[in-house]
């Protein structure tokens, strides 16, 4: 069972408030960073300079190597340890998706519906990226997500955050999804008379605002977990007391000279961040490996993930 902090009518109206500066947000673009710098999108240079390096990949015969490994998606188990679990959450476990870009490999809905088919768990939270371009139509991955929202309906919630390739436009279409967009706002998981908080954070890596800082000021929980696109707001949860930090966006660098060594991440708060299990002070945090794929279709010493964490006290 779950419920939202806010009223239905102030949620409405926060919403309202969101989507109209988000829409000024994603058309000047411009990435809006919690320092303030603004810089202009490269994105489509970005994509000239991949277009070479598949190519490349292709002469040398490596391509098909590379998108073989993108469609081989593994279940990444762990199980975390926190003394201050309410004891009704003891063994809760959390399916953690991020980073689908669904539209990036034909069928890649089916690919993943078939990994994670047969695996339990009480709630599932997905950070981000659904989409596998920055903007344009998003109107095609309606479909196979809500074939797949089947499959990733849990008992406690199953919650979504919007990334960096993803549009305020979206939030429309929350309903035919399955998911519950967290728009900088919470809900509370009950079970058993006992509560953990779940914070979602709009994304702050191209469109931060104060909001996803604000949302992050609760009080009056035990346990609480935030779910946001990248690790950028993870001191600021650490120090709001924080337990549990869920991000992705870095695809683990999706192309690594070897496990770790990613030659590009996209990721610029450390290298500690670019995948796996770290430590802020008391909270835990992890950063998923993705589940899909941006750029190019392939992936070399970094496989694609979902995660089922176990909370255990």
């Amino acid at each position: 069972m779950y419920q939202f902090l806010d009223s239905p009518n102030l949620r409405k109206d926060k919403r309202l408030i969101w989507a109209a500066t988000r829409s000024v947000l994603e058309n000047v673009n411009f990435t809006h960073k919690r320092s303030g710098k603004k810089s202009r999108s490269h994105w489509n240079l970005f994509l000239r300079l991949l277009k070479i390096f598949a190519f490349m990949l292709k002469v040398t015969g490596y391509y098909h190597k590379g998108y073989g490994n993108a469609k081989t998606i593994r279940v990444n188990e762990l199980t975390l340890k926190f003394p201050n679990l309410p004891p009704a959450f003891n063994g809760f476990r959390i399916l953690h998706l991020s980073d689908l870009h669904i539209d990036s490999i034909p069928g890649f809905a089916s690919i993943l519906i078939h990994k994670i088919k047969d695996l339990k768990f009480d709630s599932c939270i997905l950070t981000g990226d659904y989409r596998r371009d920055i903007s344009g139509s998003f109107s095609h991955i309606l479909k196979p997500l809500q074939v797949l929202s089947k499959y990733i309906q849990a008992p406690n919630g199953t919650f979504a955050v919007l990334g960096n390739h993803d549009t305020y436009l979206m939030a429309q279409y929350e309903q035919q999804s399955g998911m519950e967009l967290l728009v900088n706002e919470s809900v509370e998981i009950i079970k058993d008379g006992q509560k953990i908080l779940i914070t979602g954070a709009d994304d702050p890596f191209n469109f931060f605002t104060e909001s996803a800082l604000l949302c992050l000021e609760t009080k009056g929980y035990d346990f609480k977990i935030a779910m946001v696109h990248t690790s950028e707001l993870a001191k600021v949860a650490s120090d709001k007391k924080y337990d549990l930090y869920l991000c992705g966006h870095t695809h683990g660098g999706q192309i690594c000279l070897r496990p770790g060594a990613s030659l590009i991440s996209h990721q610029f708060e450390g290298k500690q961040f670019n995948q796996g299990k770290w430590n802020i002070g008391k909270m835990i945090g992890y950063t998923s490996a993705g589940v899909g794929v941006s750029g190019m279709p392939v992936r070399f010493n970094c496989p694609p993930e979902v995660t089922l964490i176990t909370l255990t006290n």
